[in-house]
């Protein structure tokens, strides 16, 4: 599934959404350039889970727990910019959590795959071209048996 998002504001609303559909043991790998936009819609899933916040690039951390408000999941979120590869994902022991809460990992392409055979991955291009202003374009993949893809076109497009 293929969409392109204008701003911001847009981006957040996309991770909102993508948050409906989101339960305790799904994985979703963010991908895509300095400043694509992979947080700013990890902060729509937070919002749209209702987590504890605030939810920003865990970058120098690597993997922050945002506990729910409202007796969801908790929200898992990764930043796999400064590993190495899987051995050093693996160091942070992500599948003690991976069953009970949303893991959402930025940067995981290349990396993260192996934690999961049912995930999202989710590519974010930012064009370099000036005249395309803000505007992102964003490519959603469901991978695994777990996804309906029509429902989660009906919620992407939206």
């Amino acid at each position: 599934m293929h969409l392109d998002v204008p701003d911001a504001d847009t981006m957040t609303a996309l991770g909102e959404r993508l948050a409906g559909l989101l339960r305790a043991g799904d994985l979703v790998l963010l991908g895509g350039d300095l400043g694509a936009g992979k947080t700013t819609l990890a902060q729509g899933v937070g919002a749209g889970l209702r987590v504890r916040g605030p939810v920003t690039s865990p970058t120098f951390v690597i993997a922050r727990v945002h506990p729910s408000l409202v007796g969801g999941p908790p929200l898992v979120h990764v930043d796999a910019y400064r590993l190495g590869g899987w051995d050093e994902l693996e160091d942070i022991d992500l599948e003690a959590t991976l069953d009970e809460a949303v893991t959402l990992v930025e940067w995981g392409e290349g990396v993260a795959e192996g934690l999961a055979g049912d995930r999202l991955e989710i590519h974010i291009d930012r064009p370099h071209d000036a005249d395309e202003g803000e505007v992102r374009h964003v490519r959603v993949t469901p991978v695994g048996g777990r996804w309906d893809e029509r429902e989660l076109a009906a919620v992407v497009r939206r």
